[in-house]
């Protein structure tokens, strides 16, 4: 069996699933957090100790800025609803991306998440908002720069957003198969799943089938 420290979420096909079921884009990624909500809880019962939900990207400021207002009022009204029992079940809240360009309410409520919840150790959610690989990677460099240190792969590492383990699988659903700038480095050796279904329909088994399949994989990391 496969040792498992990270699984990775783009939760692609919200605003499809919306328009599919006849209805706006908003009520798709109304029904996301729903999922979201639902491999929280799988994660857990898994026993993964960190995920990661690729929420904003630093290319979705393209989007229409209805849509944009409406998933940052999403972002804000479930923290303001379940910071309490993210707390009670002792989950800690990671941020990923360039923070400082969210609208200051949100930053507050991320910060305010990340503060109280950083000692909790069941589960860490990281959430990846106004994140782009490329911007991470070059961030760390200018890190690198600033502190007069060398650019190498373990500084990159040491220098990136966080510094969680890097994911052992990577999900998409909305039947794309891209990254779409995410993780790019630390998708190195990550075991990839392309999912047909869209993100609202994703579910717990789809998740348990998915490990199933990943602990029958030989992981070879370069070696024979």
């Amino acid at each position: 069996m496969n040792k498992l420290a990270h699984v990775a979420f783009i939760m692609d096909g919200n605003g499809r699933w919306g328009l599919k079921k006849k209805k706006s884009r908003n009520y798709g990624h109304l029904e996301g957090v729903k999922t979201v909500q639902k491999i929280v809880e799988a994660s857990i019962n898994f026993k993964v100790p960190v995920i990661s939900f690729y929420v904003f990207s630093s290319e979705n400021w393209k989007r229409p800025k209805s849509e944009i207002n409406y998933l940052f009022n999403l972002i804000k009204i479930y923290f303001k609803k379940e910071i309490h029992n993210i707390i009670k079940n002792k989950i800690r809240i990671n941020i990923s991306g360039r923070t400082g360009m969210l609208p200051p309410q949100i930053r507050q409520d991320l910060k305010g998440a990340v503060q109280k919840t950083k000692k909790n150790k069941k589960l860490t959610i990281n959430l990846a908002i106004n994140y782009g690989s490329k911007n991470e990677i070059v961030d760390a460099i200018k890190k690198l720069n600033f502190k007069g240190k060398k650019i190498n792969e373990k500084n990159i590492n040491e220098n990136l957003y966080s510094d969680l383990p890097h994911p052992d699988i990577l999900v998409r659903t909305g039947g794309q198969k891209r990254l779409s700038n995410f993780m790019l480095w630390q998708l190195a050796y990550t075991e990839i799943f392309f999912v047909d279904k869209l993100w609202p329909d994703f579910s717990k088994n789809d998740l348990k089938k998915i490990i199933i399949k990943f602990n029958k994989i030989k992981r070879n990391f370069g070696s024979i």
